[in-house]
């Protein structure tokens, strides 16, 4: 999939502007993330199926991402160990069905891993919960290394059309270097346009903006 209708050099002179912004006198006391903004056209959400896509980016856009491991007893020691937040069965026994502290536990935590014992108990210990909010656990394995798979949520992102004709995703902060940045950005463009039904044809518009900064036209 080619991105020439975005040259590289134009993304890479915004970029640079977004940097240069938040480094300057509007620096602000947190590490702004960096969004990528993308308006669609000849599409009904209606009518047309609509798209959704998960990509690995090659940097990590939002490393303060909280995961959260549902584990048996190994993976909760291993959790323990490495420090990383975590629920044993016995944790999701007590929370007794209730929607709300359910509805809590979701909202704790952007992302779960789950260990592949685990998951099959999931609908049974929490009802349809987590799957409502769009967080249902990722399966790992008793050799898989907790951080790596944490690290891999966080370096993915997914694009879905929803009701709207427009999309927005973090694919990077203002503490990435610019050929970082570039990376992910090209990277993510590139895979969106392989989603949609006439790929470029469908691209109305496409913008970067950090948290508080200005969005930055790319298309």
């Amino acid at each position: 999939m080619s991105g020439s209708k975005v040259p590289i050099t134009r993304v890479r002179e915004e970029v640079c502007a977004i940097l240069a912004a938040s480094t300057g006198e509007t620096k602000r006391k947190f590490v702004e993330t960096v969004e990528l903004q993308i308006g669609l056209k000849n599409y009904d959400p209606q009518r047309d199926k609509r798209f959704s896509g998960t990509i690995k980016l090659p940097y990590i856009p939002r490393p303060r991402l909280s995961v959260c491991i549902l584990g048996d007893a190994h993976d909760c020691d291993r959790a323990k160990e490495q420090e990383m937040p975590f629920r044993s069965a016995e944790d999701l026994k007590k929370l007794n069905k209730n929607k709300k502290l359910i509805k809590k536990l979701a909202a704790s935590f952007d992302a779960f891993l789950a260990s592949e014992t685990m998951i099959k108990q999931i609908p049974r210990l929490l009802g349809p919960g987590l799957h409502k909010a769009g967080k249902f656990p990722t399966p790992i394995s008793r050799n898989d290394d907790l951080n790596v798979r944490a690290d891999e949520i966080r370096a993915t992102i997914k694009f879905q059309l929803k009701k709207v004709l427009c999309l927005a995703v973090a694919i990077g902060n203002v503490s990435m270097t610019e050929d970082e940045l570039v990376s992910n950005i090209m990277l993510a463009i590139n895979f969106l346009v392989s989603l949609l039904k006439k790929n470029w044809q469908n691209v109305k518009s496409l913008f970067i903006k950090s948290t508080m900064g200005k969005p930055h036209r790319l298309l």
